[in-house]
């Protein structure tokens, strides 16, 4: 199989090292000084040059404001047959546009970044596999994704957005506001730090990904739910209420389990 990588950024250039040995692989950037150092791959200058390579299986790597744009740019350059993927963390809007592009796609999502993730060491891992994908493209994704012993899962499209916007937006807006609430800390502690790691790897996302995460439809339900815990610990606090505290306290560790 001949697989062309369009996007190398994070995940872009972590598919190619993780292909290249097994498949013959081609890697596409409008920043030519990205393509540099990679190894056993062919390095496109052109989308004439992917013709020429003649891929079967299509990979989408670039920001998600993006992914729509850059299939419409590069379909005419493909074979009808290809298969287009994408990896995109919020699936919104992309259902419709593969119904009415007409090409065979798969839609999976690699639960993990370069940021937070050890991407030498992914066994404790999630990927999503989109239900409604072509089934010879979701059999591709079971195996890379198996080889690499992650945990796969496979929901639909309106499935898939509904677990992020409960898995993304509860952290994401947690750390949002713990970023909010900052001030100058000489002396912060161990907890602090790692707080302050996680708020500093959420900010260092593309801005358009944090706002589709929290603009999703199902995402100001979820947020709404943080706010809602908050009024009721403000209000145990207040009330220096020990025993209602610690009734709490025994809630969060069975949820946490």
């Amino acid at each position: 199989m001949k697989i062309a990588i369009i996007g190398a950024g994070k995940m872009g250039s972590w598919l190619v090292e993780s292909l290249c040995l097994d498949y013959e692989v081609g890697i596409y950037d409008k920043e030519k000084h990205k393509l540099k150092y990679f190894f056993n791959t062919h390095k496109f200058l052109s989308h004439e040059e992917i013709r020429q390579f003649n891929p079967d299986l299509l990979i989408n790597a670039v920001t998600l404001n993006n992914t729509i744009a850059v299939f419409q740019e590069v379909q005419p350059f493909l074979k009808s047959d290809c298969i287009l993927a994408d990896i995109t963390s919020v699936k919104n809007g992309l259902w419709k546009f593969y119904r009415s592009f007409g090409m065979r796609f798969v839609s999976t999502h690699p639960m993990f970044g370069p940021t937070f993730a050890n991407i030498k060491e992914l066994a404790s891992e999630n990927a999503i596999i989109i239900k409604e994908s072509d089934e010879e493209g979701k059999d591709f994704f079971r195996k890379f994704y198996g080889s690499l012993n992650l945990n796969i899962y496979e929901y639909t499209f309106e499935e898939h957005d509904q677990t992020i916007a409960y898995s993304l937006s509860i952290p994401f807006s947690s750390s949002l506001v713990f970023a909010a609430c900052m001030k100058k800390q000489e002396a912060p502690g161990t907890t602090f730090r790692k707080h302050l790691d996680v708020a500093r790897g959420v900010l260092s996302e593309d801005d358009y990904l944090l706002s589709e995460i929290l603009f999703s439809p199902y995402a100001a339900e979820q947020v709404e739910k943080i706010n809602a815990k908050l009024d009721y610990l403000i209000k145990i606090i207040r009330n220096r209420d020990f025993d209602e505290l610690k009734s709490f306290f025994e809630k969060l560790r069975k949820n946490i389990e």
